[in-house]
């Protein structure tokens, strides 16, 4: 096999019954939603009790790590390096853990869909790994703290935020 930049062939996040909250399929997937559907009926039927992280499964290599209540899965073929595949899933799972406040479940993820798309964007450009550093994808989204709500937030953060706008209230 020739080596090849297109590394990836898919991104699936699943919750805890099998179905799909996230599915991106890269280089010229020539699968329908149907059989799209039925490769990920069939990835989540092997991988719900088992604890490994790596399922060799009709001609495809997947790495995979499941959660409180989501699976993630990294799709390369059967040819690919289980250790990249590995590290990109690992970038994939921190940068959303990052996102999401390190609350990695259904809700949570939901609530932030938006920055998860633009972080696995940031990840993976059509199946090319551009990115394995969570931080630096998370930099990139560049998320302000006023986007998070207040119970998410950290009190001393409130604080120094107050104290700052009375500052410049006195001043006025």
């Amino acid at each position: 096999m020739e080596p090849s930049l297109y590394t990836i062939d898919g991104i699936i996040i699943l919750d805890n019954d099998g179905k799909r909250l996230i599915g991106k399929y890269y280089q010229n997937s020539t699968m329908s939603l149907k059989e799209q559907k039925a490769f990920e009926k069939k990835i989540f039927e092997k991988t719900k009790k088992r604890d490994d992280e790596i399922l060799l499964l009709d001609g495809v290599t997947i790495c995979y790590k499941s959660n409180v209540d989501l699976i993630f899965y990294v799709v390369g073929n059967s040819e690919e390096n289980e250790l990249l595949l590995a590290a990109v899933l690992n970038c994939v799972y921190d940068a959303i853990s990052l996102i999401l406040r390190k609350n990695v479940e259904k809700r949570a993820l939901y609530h932030h869909l938006e920055n998860v798309f633009l972080a696995i964007d940031e990840i993976i450009d059509d199946g090319i790994i551009m990115e394995i550093d969570p931080n630096n994808v998370y930099n990139r989204l560049a998320i302000r703290s006023e986007d998070i709500p207040l119970s998410e937030t950290n009190l001393s953060q409130f604080l120094e935020r107050a104290k700052e706008e009375v500052k410049w209230s006195f001043f006025k």
